[in-house]
């Protein structure tokens, strides 16, 4: 799913929510620039997928409308179909890595990461039969899957074979950041090649 389709994804989810939604807040939930949400907006009601109504002089209402609710499910659909294929990408990538690792006995894995990428890749290390033994962030904060969640700055307190780095981005930067750091790159695995 393209980058247009998902915004366009939340935008729709946002607004069959909520009728009563401000341009300002559905910016702050999109994350994008209040012009960009505007000219979402206007896209989305030149297509036919919103309907806006003026309540007051000031204030805009955004309904659904019947185009609007099956482009709605249309892009839910591929969006579903989009986030299993990744996961079958990334757990067959994990497979392929972490195998040869566990027929050389190195069974402790570290996780560096806290999102849904973390969930994804905790999975695959619970199905492989590996053990779990932290979990590392830039800003650790409470926990995580029942683990605390570490500082990486002291990675070197826990003894763990591997540190995967759970994200579904590009990799590259925060490998470079963690070798920065003293992980030793070799013991770096990534949810992607």
């Amino acid at each position: 799913m393209d980058v247009e389709g998902h915004r366009n994804l939340e935008a729709l989810e946002a607004i069959a929510e909520n009728d009563r939604l401000t341009q300002r807040t559905l910016a702050r939930k999109l994350g994008i620039a209040l012009g960009l949400t505007n000219i979402y907006l206007k896209r989305l009601v030149r297509k036919g997928y919103v309907k806006c109504v003026n309540v007051q002089s000031n204030r805009l209402r955004y309904l659904l409308t019947a185009k609007g609710i099956t482009e709605k499910t249309r892009l839910t659909y591929e969006f579903m179909e989009y986030s299993l294929s990744m996961y079958g990408q990334v757990r067959r990538h994990l497979h392929s890595v972490l195998e040869p690792c566990m027929r050389d006995n190195r069974k402790r894995v570290a996780i560096y990461g806290t999102g849904e990428a973390a969930e994804l890749a905790y999975l695959s290390i619970a199905e492989l039969g590996l053990e779990m033994v932290g979990v590392f962030d830039a800003a650790p904060n409470g926990r995580f899957l029942g683990q605390p969640i570490r500082d990486i700055t002291r990675h070197h307190e826990l003894a763990f074979d591997f540190l995967l780095v759970a994200t579904l981005e590009r990799p590259e930067s925060i490998v470079e950041h963690l070798v920065r750091l003293g992980v030793q790159r070799e013991r770096l695995v990534t949810l992607r090649r």
